[in-house]
């Protein structure tokens, strides 16, 4: 096995450094306050990230997906908001569209997202519907050449920034009625088609920084050929669509673990206590070294999952586990950072105030640390076992590009 970053990692971990450090760090205490800079987005287009894992024959940069997850990380490592936009538009829409898209829907959808030209947004949790995705109550009721889309969704990152949404609801009322997930469809929905309304969530605990929101679709028209993939595939669109985001997620909760590691060792060093640094109390010691071990199994979990989807191995035994770790490993570092910090650990003086209400997030969202606990488990005790998908990413590196 070789751990060694390629040139082209490398390059992305450096240009991303670079980013964050003079472009987010200077104004992040403010966007906590008050929201970011909606120009950040096309910054990140401009750099190449909002398609950074789309081959370049779909408009994207072609790099593979370990570069998508070191991303992550380092976005993540200047503030979550950031890395939630990759998850979103990435991990959850691009890449899903790029699996399961037709040639048509890409040049239509997938181009313009990769280039950064349109945001993309995910549409699956309701009101009502969380973990349970059958409990949804959105319907889309086809007639000829269309489908008429009623329902509302609930906690959705970029829910007013977002250009055109994958949408999940139900097309078989039959089977809706017997909680059937078959008899669920995918679709692409624009923003600016009528009946579409999206809204903003106030007073959220923690990525203030970003949008999150709600869409609410009222008799939204939508054309059969906006379906992706085959109706009464909906779910499992869905469910590849997850795999997608938690790699993200798992790849950004590292950079939030080196995050709070880097904060608590450089003020542990700074301040005294008792006639000498805080880094000498051994209790300090225990909390940076779990942070320490946290961070280095955080990596080797997101990388081995970034491997896995370069040569075309089904990862979601591996992806659940790296987004379950992480996640829980980022809300323990950065509870940790508090208790390093004191009581300056209380106050947005210092950014360990930030990481604390950033972590709790995303043990709720792509799955929730119960559900993945869950998971783990089924597969340990042998009543999970994934089948072949039908679908499936490309494989690294993409055939379109070492033609080209």
């Amino acid at each position: 096995m070789d751990f060694r970053l390629s040139e082209e990692h490398l390059m992305v971990r450096e240009t991303v450094r670079r980013f964050v450090e003079n472009e987010i760090k200077p104004h992040i205490r403010d966007w906590d306050r008050h929201g970011a800079d909606p120009k950040v987005y096309q910054r990140m287009a401009d750099l190449g990230l909002l398609g950074i894992c789309i081959p370049r024959k779909w408009g994207g940069s072609g790099l593979d997906y370990i570069a998508l997850g070191i991303a992550c990380e380092e976005l993540e490592y200047g503030d979550t908001f950031l890395r939630v936009v990759m998850s979103v538009h990435v991990g959850l829409t691009a890449m899903t569209l790029m699996a399961w898209g037709t040639e048509e829907q890409k040049r239509r959808f997938l181009v313009p997202q990769a280039q950064g030209q349109r945001l993309g947004a995910f549409c699956l949790t309701e009101p009502n519907a969380g973990s349970d995705v059958v409990g949804m109550q959105s319907t889309a009721r086809r007639e000829g050449d269309r489908y008429i889309l009623n329902g509302e969704k609930i906690w959705i990152s970029l829910a007013e920034v977002a250009d055109q949404y994958l949408v999940v609801a139900w097309t078989d009322p039959d089977k809706k009625a017997k909680r059937d997930h078959s008899g669920m469809s995918a679709f692409f929905v624009e923003r600016e088609r009528a009946g579409v309304k999206p809204y903003t969530l106030k007073g959220k605990l923690g990525v203030r920084a970003g949008n999150t929101g709600g869409v609410v679709f009222e008799n939204v028209e939508i054309p059969v050929e906006n379906r992706i993939g085959e109706e009464g595939e909906g779910f499992k669109i869905a469910m590849f669509a997850l795999d997608q985001g938690r790699y993200t997620v798992a790849a950004g909760a590292a950079g939030l673990i080196r995050a709070c590691l880097d904060e608590s060792v450089r003020y542990a060093k700074e301040r005294k206590t008792f006639g000498e640094p805080l880094a000498h109390h051994q209790l300090i010691k225990q909390k940076i070294a779990q942070m320490a071990a946290d961070y280095e199994i955080s990596v080797l979990l997101y990388q081995k999952v970034g491997w896995m989807k370069n040569v075309g191995l089904r990862n979601t035994r591996e992806t659940s586990l790296a987004k379950w770790y992480s996640t829980d490993a980022a809300q323990r570092a950065a509870n940790a950072a508090v208790q390093v910090f004191g009581a300056y650990g209380f106050s947005d003086e210092y950014p360990v105030e930030r990481f604390y209400r950033n972590s709790k997030g995303a043990t709720i969202y792509e799955g929730t640390s119960e559900i993945h606990t869950l998971l783990q488990a089924d597969y340990a005790l042998g009543y999970r076992v994934d089948k072949p998908l039908r679908v499936s990413l490309p494989t690294y590196p993409f055939a379109e590009d070492a033609e080209g």
